[in-house]
């Protein structure tokens, strides 16, 4: 099992740290680096930054989100990135949700599924450098009755083919990423319900002939060190009722609809309710420790080291890691803490 870093958003005062974090991890001998964009900083121009100033590490988008650029507008930055470092950029994407989609990008979320399917189709077809033609329910190139006619990516990347990542939550998904993409970004991935996610991507893969051989199952897992699991737990409660609580609306919250299909539809529900009428605190509070200490990575680092054990026999392939420490010196301690937990795991 290899490790990945989350650096998560940028911009907000904290680029040097995530640098140096990013640079440690690096040193460390960790596979990849992630950044994310929601509608601050955006993730392509934070990994050419990153990508500069490393040496061997990977990095990825997690995500480059569909409604924000045009399929071609997305090959042309992977073809890029994946050029300027030296073949090491991952291209994850996701569809992001309603309120961004509508109210950042003005990009109305409707059958995300097949809007996802003809975008990959598209990167595809780009990143083979094939002359460009299609002609979908989304997507009309070149577009008909027009001087536009079928052209094809000038840039030659390093790998004539970059990994492909989608981020994925609900089952159909799930499924869709089996079929058409080379890893899956996970979250609130717990080890002892894994197995309902994965069958999913299972089948997408069978579906397209494939099996799990060489397919990356990436999820994105909280590290906070302590000498006491729960009360470690304390530095997540907010990062998860955000989650479950404020990710959307009442109707269309991914991550609830998640936290349901785990068991805990009752939580669930108190937590949204607490964090829509904005008790923050509450909802927090409301989040039980069953539920964190099964999807974050918690406690001494023997303990990170056993946790660590039980993702990787579910299928888990890069375990991404988001250090919350609050401080510089303790997310590079974090970071240290786990690369030593993945030696003692017998894992690496």
């Amino acid at each position: 099992m290899r490790l990945g870093i989350n650096l998560g958003y940028f911009g907000a005062g904290n680029d040097a740290d995530n640098l140096a974090v990013a640079r440690e991890a690096d040193r460390l001998g960790y596979s990849v680096c992630w950044a994310a964009e929601a509608y601050g900083s955006d993730a392509a121009t934070v990994l050419s930054w990153v990508a500069a100033q490393t040496e061997r590490i990977d990095v990825g988008s997690a995500i480059f989100q569909i409604p924000a650029r045009t399929p071609t507008m997305t090959a042309m930055t992977a073809a890029t990135l994946d050029t300027l470092s030296g073949g090491r950029f991952r291209l994850g994407l996701g569809v992001s949700g309603p309120q961004v989609s509508e109210g950042w990008y003005g990009v109305r979320f409707d059958k995300p599924l097949a809007r996802t399917r003809e975008y990959v189709e598209i990167i595809r077809k780009a990143m083979r450098r094939e002359r460009l033609e299609h002609h979908g329910a989304h997507w009309d190139l070149p577009l008909p009755g027009g001087p536009g006619k079928p052209v094809k990516l000038t840039v030659h990347p390093v790998r004539e083919h970059i990994p492909l990542y989608i981020a994925a939550v609900g089952p159909k998904n799930l499924g869709l990423t089996g079929e058409i993409a080379d890893g899956w970004l996970g979250v609130f991935y717990a080890p002892e319900h894994a197995e309902d996610s994965l069958a999913h991507v299972r089948a997408g893969r069978e579906k397209a002939g494939l099996t799990m051989d060489g397919f990356d199952v990436v999820p994105t897992v909280p590290v906070v060190l302590g000498e006491d699991p729960v009360e470690a737990a304390h530095a997540v409660r907010g990062y998860a009722a955000l989650y479950i609580g404020g990710m959307g609306s009442r109707e269309q919250n991914f991550y609830n609809r998640l936290a349901v299909r785990m068991g805990y539809e009752k939580e669930a529900a108190e937590i949204q309710d607490k964090f829509l009428a904005k008790d923050y605190m509450g909802a927090g509070m409301a989040v039980p420790h069953d539920l964190l200490d099964k999807t974050a990575l918690l406690g001494t680092k023997e303990r990170i080291a056993e946790r660590m054990r039980a993702y990787a026999d579910t299928g888990v392939t890069t375990l991404t890691i988001a250090p919350t420490a609050d401080t510089l010196d303790g997310r590079i301690e974090t970071v240290r803490a786990v690369a030593e937990a993945l030696e003692l795991s017998g894992l690496a």
